[in-house]
């Protein structure tokens, strides 16, 4: 392992994502991919995450834009894009994926997000997640064209699991994932995230809202026996984490959104035998 790769490995470990260990099931080259796609991500994720003038954030997007044409023409500056060259060649990484996943995030730069109309959700999801995901599939070394239908519906359901137990989090940040059309059916006019985030049917918008995202788990799980079991272990691990937070936030039933639900380290460990090794 290069100087580059170790540095970039422990920068994932150190981020404490929940997908740390999924990525340490694959083979060396793989896992290296992995790690140098999860820091693409959490880059132009803080980009746009920053407390910084909106210009200066689409400006450190748009470098990215040109550092992916670089990669792309072979020539990558930044020591991440130089991470990812070889697996880029190696597993046919997609150009289009990234610049998805930049477009997402200026989404999130351009301006604080509230109550986006259901469409314009599922393009922010596709965009920030389910494009990582037709990147994780092929660093995975899925060939299947099912695979791509994992990250579509995976990725989703992750993103909108996020939305779901991130609630009062985003609102502190002036921001309002949960979609226009749910709040108008039940009554909520505002589409301002203190005034939402105190009314008294917001958690009837978070059930209908789960409904979707256990659909998308149900046909990512259909789309993962599509294909070769040992590629798809990661996704495996990654969809049991994260539909077992949708269970526990199912079950809390949004009673406070203050509250912080969480996967007890011993089931993610749990999760990550069974779906690894079984």
């Amino acid at each position: 392992m290069s100087a580059q790769t170790a540095a970039i490995a422990e920068k994932v470990r150190a981020s404490g994502t929940s997908f740390y260990a999924a990525m340490r099931l694959l083979p060396e080259a793989r896992r290296a991919a992995m790690f140098a796609i999860y820091a693409f991500c959490r880059e132009v994720d803080d980009i746009a995450d920053e407390e910084a003038p909106q210009a200066d954030k689409q400006a450190g997007l748009a470098e990215w834009r040109r550092e992916i044409d670089r990669l792309y023409a072979g020539k990558p500056e930044n020591p991440i894009a130089q991470a990812l060259l070889q697996p880029m060649r190696d597993f046919a990484l997609r150009r289009e994926d990234f610049l998805a996943v930049i477009d997402g995030m200026e989404m999130d730069a351009t301006a604080a997000i509230q109550a986006p109309d259901m469409a314009t959700l599922d393009l922010y999801c596709d965009r920030v997640a389910s494009a990582v995901g037709r990147l994780s599939v092929r660093a995975f070394g899925a060939t299947e064209a099912a695979a791509d239908d994992v990250a579509y519906h995976l990725g989703r359901a992750l993103q909108l699991t996020n939305i779901l137990r991130d609630v009062a989090e985003d609102a502190s940040r002036d921001r309002l994932y949960l979609p226009r059309d749910l709040l108008v059916k039940h009554g909520i006019a505002s589409t301002e995230p203190s005034e939402v985030l105190k009314h008294a049917n917001l958690a009837a918008v978070c059930r209908d809202l789960s409904l979707v995202a256990q659909d998308h788990f149900a046909k990512a799980d259909a789309a993962m026996r599509r294909c070769a079991k040992e590629p798809m272990r990661p996704a495996r691990i990654m969809g049991a984490v994260y539909g077992a937070i949708l269970e526990k936030l199912i079950a809390w039933d949004w009673r406070d959104f203050t509250t912080p639900i969480k996967v007890p380290k011993w089931r993610k460990l749990w999760l990550a035998l069974r779906y690894g090794f079984f």
